[in-house]
Order: structure tokens, then C-alpha cells, then sequence
């Protein structure tokens, strides 16, 4: 693009200055460095014509600010689920016409990526599932999917590596080797499936229709509290085998990624008021849980806490077990299928917020038992209260019994005619 557009600008990006450094860097100097002046200072080749090759690096959130004011024609994301919605968000304001181009040009990006990482949710909205926000025109976004068995030079020149592929654990393959997008490396619920084909019989997935929600059934709100960040409020009921459902949920966000409304707790109180006296049964009560942080004071203008002004309208919690990996592991538990698909713990379709972050939680680098707490978790914390307030074991398979292989049955079988009875 560089040899044909000339003074076009070309911007090409990975993570890591030394993932940069070693997979393209050195190459790039081997392969044109005889025709293109290299300035280190700007990690840029330079063209006889003009045009301009810079490779960056952006391994935060801080660095993809250096990128703001500037344009590029084009963009390159290299291993873009590397980076997270906000760092691609950046680049995107980027990407506009240099003007040094002298034919007409329309402005684009690439990327190229596999499933998981923390920007697995981000490419998997565009690209996968083809769900767009109000701005964005879905003839914008195309998806090439290409798998090791499409690399004919692999496949002839280096079957170890297929090979290598075909042995990764389970969830890794899926992934790595047959591109599949609902399971990827460091997914921390791997358990959870969203299948429409299950939506009405609750079999094999965690997303279902709504259904009117019998008054005999026990109900919880919980509630996580946020102002910068998001807040989330859950509602739940539990039928007479211990199964819950969430039917309802209040999620506090501007529609950005992991930022938040800034409503005070005055407001959110009033609000779920709201919700319940309009969309609850009369006479039904609802078991509040919550972050015990909500009991500490000084939010309120005489030093009350979150807990106090809430009660003001009505809205009462109770402490929950905020025992993260306790709390964690009992949503694994509902989450997994019995023998016949089904799961302990369920989210209405109409859960949208639920069933976007739940399955974009991926392990802390650091504590690998535990949830990252910087991703967007403000929903799977007021679930795990609620799966806290409802403890269960580890949920029992029931296996199929097997019938030990018998010759005289099967001979038996042999001679059976078309009416059941045996031909001696």
C-alpha cells in the first residue's frame, strides 16, 4: 500500500514494544530496509514517494492517549482482542484521511486476532455477532474467518504445529484451533452458554424467554453500588427446586464500557422503588442483598450511608457474604449442566447487560483462582450475592448406568423374530 499509494500514512500496532520488535520490526528491516530509510526515532519507514510506515505499540490505556490528534490513513491492529474497547475506540478517532495522499483514498483499519483476551468481547460484538450501537453501519464491518487447515504452507511445511494445535486442552482447541468465539483461554465462567435453541426448554443454556414469574416463589434484589463506574441491581426468583432466575435488571451505564451514570444513591433508591411498585405483585416480599461497603458512612449530606438513604424510600438490604472465591465458585456451580442440560441459575433474554458481561469475565493475571476485578464485574458481583444468600454443593451428575456386554443376550438378540419371541 505504501509502494502504490503514495504519501500515504500507514499506522500498525501490537501490544508490546518487544512483541513489536520481534515479530515485525526486525523483519520489516530485512525485507525493505535496502529501499526505506528507517527513523528510530519515530519507528517509522520512510518511502522514496512519501509514504509513511510507523509501528506503535499501545500496552495500556495511558499509551493509546499518545495516539489522540493524529491521522492515519490506515490502521493495522495486530492481535486486536489484545486490546481493550477503549484502546480501539482511540485508534478509531485516528483513523482519518492524512491528506497527504495525492488520489482519492477512503480511510480503513485491519485486524487480525483469535478468540480470548480482553478484547475478546469488543471483536466478537462486530464481527461475530453483528450487533451494532445506533452510529455504527454494519456494511463497515466484515469478518474473514480462516482456520490452520485454509494455511496450505503450514499444513505442507509444518504439520508439528497442527499437530500441536490438535493436542491443546479442550477449551484452548476450540478456540485456537476451530475459531470458536463462545469459548476462549481465561474465560472464567467457561460454563455458560447463551443458546437460542434451549431459550424455551431451559435445556443447554443459561438464557431463556420470560415467563410470568409465580407469586409463590421466593425473590431477592441484590445490588452492587457504583457512580463513576457502573451500578448494577438484579432481580431473582427461585423456584421450588432451588433453580433462580434473574427476570430483571437496573444497570447503571452511559453505554461505554465499565463507565457509569453518576447517579447518587438517592436516585437509584427511588428508581428501584419505582420498579417495584409498578412492576412487582402487591403484598410480595423481596429479600434485599448487598455489598456490605454500602453500610459504611459519609455518602449523604449528614454523613449517612448508602444503606441508610435507601431505606428512606424503602429499599432494604441485608449484608451478603461478600466471600469472593466462595462466591464465585457457587456461580460455577449453578452454571454447570446436569446430565440433561439443565442449570441452577438462569438470566431472562430481556437481561441484556447480564448477558453481555458475564461471559467477558476472564482469571486475574495474579490471584488465577479469582475474577479480574478491572474488568466490567459489577453484574457478576450482584450475582454472586444472590448465589451466596442460596448456597449448593457442587451439582451431582447422574451417570447412564452401563450394561456389561453379555454374548448370551446378544445371541438371543440374533434370534429374535420380528414379534419378540425367540427362534430356537
Amino acid at each position: 500500500m505504501c509502494f502504490k499509494y503514495p504519501g500515504i500514512q500507514i499506522l500498525f500496532v501490537r501490544r508490546t514494544y518487544k512483541d513489536l520488535k520481534e515479530n515485525h520490526l526486525l523483519q520489516l528491516q530485512a525485507e525493505i530496509g535496502h529501499v526505506c530509510k528507517y527513523d528510530r526515532e519515530s519507528h517509522a519507514f520512510i518511502f522514496p514517494n512519501g509514504s509513511r510506515l510507523r509501528l506503535g505499540y499501545c500496552d495500556n490505556e495511558k499509551d493509546a492517549l499518545q495516539y489522540q490528534g493524529q491521522a492515519y490513513d490506515v490502521i493495522f491492529l495486530e492481535e486486536a482482542t489484545q486490546f481493550t474497547e477503549f484502546q480501539f475506540q482511540i485508534f478509531t478517532e485516528c483513523n482519518r484521511s492524512s491528506g497527504m495522499i495525492k488520489v482519492k483514498f477512503r480511510p480503513r483499519m485491519y485486524f487480525t486476532c483469535n478468540p480470548g483476551g480482553v478484547g475478546h468481547a469488543w471483536v466478537k460484538r462486530l464481527f461475530i455477532d453483528k450487533k451494532y450501537k445506533s452510529k455504527e453501519k454494519p456494511e463497515n464491518y466484515v469478518f474473514i474467518p480462516s482456520l490452520v487447515y485454509d494455511n496450505k504452507y503450514l499444513m505442507e511445511n509444518d504439520p508439528d504445529y497442527v499437530e500441536a494445535l490438535e493436542a491443546l486442552p479442550e477449551v484452548r482447541k476450540k478456540a485456537m484451533l476451530y475459531g470458536d468465539w463462545n469459548v476462549f483461554e481465561g474465560q472464567y465462567f467457561t460454563e455458560w452458554r447463551d443458546n437460542p435453541e434451549g431459550y424455551l426448554t431451559h435445556r443447554w443454556t443459561h438464557v431463556v424467554e420470560p415467563f410470568r414469574i409465580p407469586d409463590t416463589w421466593y425473590r431477592y434484589r441484590s445490588f452492587d453500588f457504583g457512580y463513576a463506574r457502573p451500578f448494577a441491581v438484579g432481580w431473582y426468583a427461585v423456584n421450588h427446586d432451588g433453580v433462580i432466575y434473574k427476570y430483571r435488571e437496573l444497570y447503571g451505564w452511559t453505554g461505554e464500557p465499565d463507565v457509569g451514570v453518576r447517579w447518587s444513591a438517592d436516585k437509584i433508591a427511588q428508581e428501584i422503588r419505582k420498579i417495584e411498585d409498578e412492576l412487582e405483585p402487591p403484598g410480595i416480599y423481596i429479600h434485599g442483598v448487598a455489598d456490605p461497603a454500602i453500610w459504611i458512612e459519609g455518602h449523604g449530606e449528614k454523613g449517612e450511608s448508602i444503606a441508610e438513604i435507601m431505606e428512606k424510600h424503602r429499599v432494604y438490604f441485608n449484608k451478603a457474604d461478600n466471600n469472593r472465591l466462595n462466591g464465585w465458585m457457587q456461580m460455577h456451580n449453578r452454571l454447570e449442566f446436569d446430565e440433561e442440560g439443565r442449570a441452577a441459575l438462569y438470566v431472562f433474554t430481556t437481561c441484556v447487560n447480564t448477558i453481555r458481561t458475564i461471559p467477558e469475565m476472564l482469571h486475574d493475571t495474579v490471584n488465577v483462582e479469582d475474577l479480574d476485578s478491572k474488568l466490567e464485574d459489577h453484574i457478576a458481583d450482584e450475582m454472586r450475592y444472590v448465589c451466596m444468600a442460596r448456597p449448593i454443593g457442587p451439582r451431582k451428575k447422574v451417570k447412564k448406568k452401563e450394561i456389561p456386554y453379555n454374548p448370551l443376550e446378544t445371541e438371543r438378540e440374533q434370534k429374535r423374530d420380528p414379534y419378540g419371541f425367540i427362534r430356537m
